[in-house]
């Protein structure tokens, strides 16, 4: 199996300030102003024996431990709930813990539609197969979907986002090869070829600071600018004043209840995990535009949906902004990728309607 890598080097700092192009993109929230970095940029190519149900992970941490040390890309659990492992596989936004090699490569030759009837897309009828996310709010069933299925089914080849333009013209080439005595499951790689290639690159839409790593701190403080935690006022007397005046161990003046329906509204929205899939998926994000981003607008709407805030109308008029809900352009591609099955086109356009009103 042959891994194409895109990798980074960047430039050692200058004591001399640099000059700005006032015609370059840039992103509007980074705190050093400019997503392009300076520095180094190549391909290199890695020839490694791996069998095909593992995952993309396990390939990059072989090379590294066997062929190329230098190689450089973040990991945290390697089970798909830090999000910290975001990187584009072969044009599509996905994680490295959860992607396994013989997704990626069906997923290159048939990607199924993800509103598809279950068994349909693989041209099997009999198969019963979930869908590619569920609808936000509704109950799940006791099978959950499960990473494999929900990669292969998540984007389309057409609506792919074609990020070789931004590549530099300085671009080379090298090879390395290793031999590993993992052999592959013959029942699973009959229909694979020796020649297959999967391309890894950095997640778009954020600024590279080593090969496959970027830096994520601009969506943090997007996060964050939306203030996700609850706040819920007593109606009584002030909260500040009635929190220093009640014991250490009084109770609240009311409890937080809530009916089924009202913990359906927020339950799936509180299970993101700001991987930045969408973020990177978003053409107005990864476009450098001034936008929040999917994963902001997913934070604010946890608790814009949650009854017991007592705040959300101030919330609705903090993300109605030229750079908050209204760059939303609708495309919806950012819920593809998403590996929580989080209906993320869905939320938005459920703000936008909400900020209407």
């Amino acid at each position: 199996m042959t891994f194409r890598i895109a990798r980074f080097t960047p430039r050692p700092q200058s004591e001399r300030p640099a000059r700005t192009n006032p015609f370059a993109k840039s992103n509007p929230f980074a705190a050093a102003g400019n997503r392009r970095a300076r520095g180094r940029r190549w391909t290199q190519e890695y020839t490694i024996r791996i069998a095909p149900q593992r995952t993309v992970l396990d390939a990059l941490l072989q090379i590294k431990r066997e062929v190329d040390p230098t190689l450089n890309f973040r990991y945290s659990c390697g089970h798909g709930m830090c999000g910290s492992d975001a990187v584009l596989i072969n044009g599509r936004p996905d994680l490295l813990c959860t992607a396994t090699i013989a997704d990626c490569l069906s997923a290159s030759k048939t990607m199924p539609k993800p509103y598809a009837t279950p068994g349909v897309a693989t041209g099997n009828p009999q198969a019963q197969q979930p869908p590619a996310f569920r609808r936000t709010g509704t109950a799940t069933t006791a099978t959950a979907v499960s990473p494999s299925l929900s990669h292969s089914d998540s984007v389309s080849d057409s609506t792919a986002i074609d990020f070789s333009a931004t590549n530099p013209v300085e671009t080379e080439t090298v090879t390395a090869t290793t031999s590993h005595t993992d052999t592959p499951h013959p029942t699973e790689t009959s229909g694979l070829s020796e020649s297959s290639v999967v391309e890894i690159r950095p997640l778009p839409g954020f600024t590279p600071l080593r090969d496959l790593i970027v830096d994520t701190d601009a969506m943090f403080e997007q996060i964050q600018r939306f203030k996700p935690y609850l706040l819920h006022d007593d109606s009584s007397v002030d909260s500040s004043r009635a929190a220093q005046a009640k014991p250490a161990k009084a109770e609240p003046a009311s409890e937080y209840r809530q009916t089924p329906e009202e913990l359906g509204r927020y339950e799936l929205l509180s299970t993101c995990i700001a991987c930045g899939l969408c973020q990177g998926a978003c053409p107005i994000y990864a476009g450098g535009e001034a936008f929040a981003g999917p994963a902001a607008m997913i934070a604010a709407a946890r608790f814009v949906n949650d009854s017991r805030d007592s705040h959300r109308q101030e919330r609705l008029e903090a993300i109605d902004q030229a750079d908050g809900i209204q760059a939303c352009q609708s495309i919806r591609a950012c819920t593809r990728p998403c590996p929580l099955g989080i209906d993320v086109g869905e939320e938005m356009w459920k703000l936008v309607e909400a900020v209407k009103e």
